[in-house]
């Protein structure tokens, strides 16, 4: 049964397209609550975009969830700290509709600037006032941009072509970075008493929410323009009407609101106030781009890999194609690692040797992590809960990044320290056949092997004699087990001994106990290295 994927709001055509091939994808209306809730029973995965709400009690509903989609930037309608606690991914698309937005703050701000949505009201009611609706230029003006973010540059960049004075608010950026925007950093208090224009481009958080209200309304050069296409509740929308009533604020551009859908504003009734209903990444570009950037990123998680926009993985980011194919490796090598420990660390340390290191790595640590513990835990692991299983259970993971090759170019290390003092380590490299990825043990335990990291693989600890691998072969075979693989590593002649077999199927812990009994094994164990 492929998996599930829910899609609970419209999707672009593309991006249904991307997913179709690998999963059972499925429509809800995300806004019928016991639809919705119902429908998540089943599902794998979950794409939503701003109408659908998958809180704690959504996510409590979906036992099978492994990721929730946002086809847009942000993350409002999505509980996140709950979905992280169930080690649910969270992804959205982050620069899908950053250039829709960017324009759409740069288009409000000129139709107030010139009247334009009002004058066009008129005109097609029969009206032609000309001087009514005489506007105001927009060059050799201040224009304050509040939070240069990625949609807060854009647009910073574009009105900055109408030859403007740029001054911004945003106590989270360097100066040098801010002038070589061309923008002068400034307060909040004094970019409200010198901007002409006013354009907010910030997150909704518990500090920003309410940031322009009745006290910084008061403040405002007169005349001002405000423009707010970024989240509903930055600005006190009853405190802007109040404001534009008196003639403090000559008008502004509402793209946003503090509860949504909005049909009653108490800014609706002013001619210059600009007001569209959320529009700001309803471009057909922006969809697309939202809903094929979250469609991939499902693909990617339902398929076991690592996904860049995922918010509530600790390691997220770009990751370089060099890195990419040692994820896997690195994943198999925790799990590896517990089967050769028999058991946790109580501390592990990921090393990464070769000209690999001049990438950033760390992702290797979380991959490694998410081994460590999917065989020793009931719930499934994640990306995304993965550092909280080892938090929990006192493991420390590390990272050490050494530019020195050993015998192979790239080489990446599992090596932890066991309650008793033991010391265990699990090393592999990644190979390339044609356009495959080969991924390999290079040594186990101090015992250099080569053999692939796929599979099952079965490892036997064993003094050194004749007929060991004849007794081991005739029980394995006598059961139905297959052998695809061995290779047996010694130290010396008639010393300690590692026989490492892969088998087509998993052995009951009966059948493992009798192969380590029938040629007097000091420690047997088996790592299922089939990918997910």
């Amino acid at each position: 049964m492929n998996p599930v994927v829910l899609i609970a709001e419209e999707l672009a055509p593309a991006a249904i397209e991307v997913l179709a091939h690998d999963f059972d994808v499925r429509h809800v209306d995300g806004t019928d609550r016991p639809a919705l809730l119902s429908a998540l029973s089943e599902a794998d995965a979950v794409i939503v975009r701003s109408a659908t709400q998958i809180d704690a009690e959504a996510i409590a509903a979906a036992p099978r969830l492994k990721v929730v989609a946002r086809a847009g930037v942000g993350l409002d309608n999505v509980e996140v700290p709950a979905a992280t606690a169930r080690g649910v991914m969270v992804v959205n698309a982050p620069t899908s509709n950053i250039v829709s937005a960017a324009e759409q703050a740069v288009a409000l701000l000129l139709a107030v600037a010139r009247n334009t949505a009002s004058a066009s009201a008129a005109l097609k009611a029969g009206e032609w006032k000309r001087s009514k609706y005489t506007g105001v230029e927009v060059q050799g003006k201040t224009v304050g941009v509040v939070g240069l973010g990625r949609i807060g540059v854009l647009f910073a960049q574009r009105i900055a072509a109408f030859g403007t004075r740029l001054i911004a608010y945003d106590p989270y950026i360097q100066p040098a970075r801010a002038a070589q925007l061309g923008v002068r950093l400034v307060g909040l208090e004094e970019l409200l008493r010198e901007s002409d224009f006013i354009s907010i481009h910030l997150p909704k958080t518990p500090e920003t929410v309410g940031l322009i209200g009745e006290k910084e309304l008061a403040i405002v050069k007169p005349g001002v323009r405000i423009v707010n296409a970024a989240r509903g509740g930055l600005v006190d929308e009853q405190a802007l009407a109040n404001a534009i009533a008196e003639g403090r604020v000559a008008g502004a551009g509402v793209d946003v609101y503090s509860k949504e859908p909005c049909t009653s504003s108490p800014l609706f009734a002013f001619d210059n106030v600009v007001a569209t209903p959320h529009l700001g990444a309803s471009t057909h570009e922006a969809q697309d781009k939202a809903g094929l950037a979250v469609a991939r990123s499902v693909k990617l998680a339902l398929q076991g890999e690592f996904v860049p926009d995922a918010v509530n993985v600790q390691a997220g980011g770009v990751v370089a194609e060099d890195v990419r194919p040692l994820l896997p490796l690195a994943e198999k090598l925790g799990r590896a690692f517990t089967a050769v420990a028999g058991g946790v660390a109580a501390s592990v340390t990921v090393e990464v040797r070769g000209e690999i290191v001049s990438h950033d790595v760390s992702v290797l640590k979380l991959a490694a992590t998410k081994g460590l513990f999917s065989s020793v835990v009931e719930e499934q692991v994640t990306y995304v809960n993965a550092p909280h299983l080892a938090a929990e259970r006192g493991v420390e993971v590390t990272l050490a990044s050494l530019a020195e090759t050993a015998e192979q170019p790239t080489l990446v290390t599992v090596r932890g320290a066991l309650p008793d003092g033991r010391t265990v380590s699990v090393s592999g490299t990644v190979t390339h056949s044609g356009a495959r990825d080969v991924l390999k043990l290079t040594e186990v335990d101090g015992f250099d092997v080569e053999i692939g990291a796929e599979g099952i693989l079965l490892f036997l600890r064993y003094a050194d004699r004749p007929g060991v691998v004849g007794t081991v072969g005739t029980l394995l075979g006598e059961s139905g087990i297959n052998i695809a693989a061995m290779q047996v590593a010694r130290r010396e002649a008639g010393g300690e001994t590692l026989m490492t077999l892969t088998v087509d199927q998993a052995l009951g812990a009966d059948l493992l106990t009798s192969a380590a009994d029938s040629i007097g094994a000091t420690a047997a164990s088996a790592a299922d290295l089939r990918d997910e």
